[in-house]
């Protein structure tokens, strides 16, 4: 029976190697299975954007991040600071943005140092700290701010709100974290130890103390449902939940998470 223990020995050391192979693989190419930086920069003239600009916003290492900004045009809107996914540019949603204008409300919307508008590193260090900078910019304005951040972006958002003071936070198909999120696809790696861009939304969400509403979907299966109700019952100034029955990842904006918006902010500034 030596013959056969061997080959058992065999095989348990193959399939050793190659799930220790399996974990250096994620492990060296993880980014590029968490973020998709592809995509082109609109120009503002493609747009319905008259009122906004390009601006440049210093972020650390004496770098740049770049984006749109534009401000209210009725008294009492605030400014909102979009925070926005993992993949392509920020300019590709420049709907919501022309919306938000057209309602009277300002908005300041960019990439992180590693999308197509503004180079750099892609890593979670840049991009709180790009969010950090961007929040800063916005403030340095003079109007209210309120904070939206929408799928990778809740992650930055949570963090922002929980570090910085605005009027209210809204998160759209959040995750509770990024490091749960893998944990759902690749339940058999230890996402835990070998993650290096976890963004604990988990953690930064029990110091916010700004006024929360989290939307999310049921059918959402690139972050699920199960993530944006953890995310809401952590909130220590919850106001509400929105649940879209068989709504997926990017179909709140025509479910009409804008009117959601409005009605949330415009409460957030009434109460202040």
């Amino acid at each position: 029976m030596l013959w056969l223990r061997r080959i058992v020995l065999a095989v348990l050391f193959v399939a050793v190697l190659g799930y220790l192979g399996a974990c250096a693989y994620m492990y060296f190419n993880q980014r590029g299975f968490q973020y998709s930086p592809d995509g082109k920069f609109l120009a503002l003239g493609e747009t319905l954007l008259k009122t906004a600009e390009q601006v440049e916003i210093p972020t650390s290492n004496n770098e740049r991040i770049r984006g749109w900004y534009a401000p209210p045009s009725e008294a009492g809107k605030p400014v909102i600071v979009y925070y926005k996914g993992n993949a392509d540019s920020f300019s590709d949603e420049h709907e919501r943005y022309e919306q938000f204008v057209a309602d009277g409300y300002g908005f300041l919307a960019f990439d992180y140092r590693g999308f197509p508008a503004s180079p750099g590193v892609l890593s979670e260090e840049n991009v709180l700290k790009d969010a950090i900078a961007a929040f800063a910019f916005a403030e340095n304005k003079g109007f209210p701010v309120v904070i939206w951040g929408r799928s990778l972006g809740s992650g930055p958002a949570t963090y922002v709100a929980s570090e910085r003071n605005a009027r209210a936070l809204l998160l759209e198909t959040p995750f509770d974290s990024a490091v749960s999120v893998a944990r759902d696809r690749y339940w058999f790696l230890p996402v835990e130890w070998i993650m290096l861009d976890q963004y604990r939304v988990d953690q930064w969400i029990l110091d916010v103390e700004e006024p929360v509403f989290v939307a999310h979907g049921t059918a959402d299966t690139t972050i699920g449902y199960q993530h944006g109700v953890r995310t809401y019952e952590l909130a220590p100034n919850k106001v509400e939940m929105w649940t879209v029955e068989g709504a997926g990842h990017s179909d709140l904006w025509d479910a009409g998470i804008w009117e959601k918006a409005r009605t949330f902010f415009d409460g957030a500034m009434a109460a202040q």
